[in-house]
């Protein structure tokens, strides 16, 4: 596993040193932090790797992030969940070849005793709302992610302004704004696999779940070789298939926490 994530920052700056002259078979991916935080990465990209003799130089990131280093031609290929942004940067001619990949959700986390009250609502715009109540701490990405994006456009669906003493704009990934929300006695929102990986030492409760509105789609796209002829899109397009067919779904739907799925596949449907 060190080629996949031990080497991640070396990689990267390599990438960046060389440009688009990546040796063959390097593909270098940017990705949301969610997939690196879950494990999820970590249990089926071995695989691929093995399969194909390459190496997978991996960048975990929040989406904005991942998109950026695609569309400067610092990756080959780039994995996220922010349907939004994946087809505007598709029409800018920044990527090709984007396909569905899986989906989770979201779900809204806080300490147990709840002071807002939000505890087994469904309706999570209801919710943020309440979350504007004094004595309600929230801890945001604050980092354009793809989890970012989504808060932003509860909180707009809700008419209330993040902002305040009791609003903190952490600029971290999700693991990282778990632990800062159980220390802070704070809810946040989050993608359910990360909360998985992280209950454990965070402590933190699921209130706020099942709402059509925390559907979490993930895409995966290739760099344009047209606009970065040098990228490696045989290999980014070599790792797209793979994962999309039906072994490296089925990898995805095998990946557990503590026993429960935390990725659906969803590639063709």
């Amino acid at each position: 596993m060190k080629s996949l994530l031990s080497g991640a920052v070396l990689g990267f700056a390599l990438g960046l040193a060389s440009g688009a002259g990546a040796d063959p078979g390097d593909i270098r991916m940017s990705t949301t932090t969610s997939t690196d935080n879950s494990g999820l990465l970590r249990a089926i990209l071995p695989a691929f790797e093995k399969k194909y003799g390459v190496r997978l130089q991996v960048i975990p990131v929040g989406t904005g992030k991942a998109l950026k280093l695609a569309e400067n031609g610092d990756v080959d290929v780039t994995l996220v969940h922010a349907r939004a942004a994946e087809a505007a940067f598709v029409a800018a001619g920044h990527g090709v070849n984007r396909r569905d990949v899986m989906y989770n959700d979201f779900v809204v986390v806080g300490p147990g005793d709840d002071p807002a009250g939000i505890r087994g609502m469904k309706d999570v715009v209801a919710a943020m709302r309440k979350l504007k109540q004094p004595g309600a701490r929230f801890v945001s990405r604050g980092d354009d992610s793809g989890t970012h994006k989504m808060e932003r456009s509860y909180w707009k669906l809700a008419h209330a302004e993040p902002g305040g003493p009791a609003y903190l704009s952490a600029g971290q990934g999700m693991g990282e704004v778990l632990t800062m929300s159980a220390s802070l006695r704070a809810y946040t929102l989050t993608d359910r696999a990360t909360y998985a990986a992280y209950r454990s030492r965070t402590g933190l409760e699921i209130l706020v779940e099942g709402d059509p509105r925390l559907y979490n789609p993930y895409g995966i796209i290739a760099v344009n070789p047209k606009k970065y002829p040098g990228v490696n899109y045989r290999g980014a397009m070599t790792l797209i298939e793979w994962i999309t067919s039906a072994e490296g779904q089925q990898l995805i739907a095998d990946f557990k926490v503590e026993g429960a799925q935390m990725f659906f596949p969803n590639a063709g449907k």
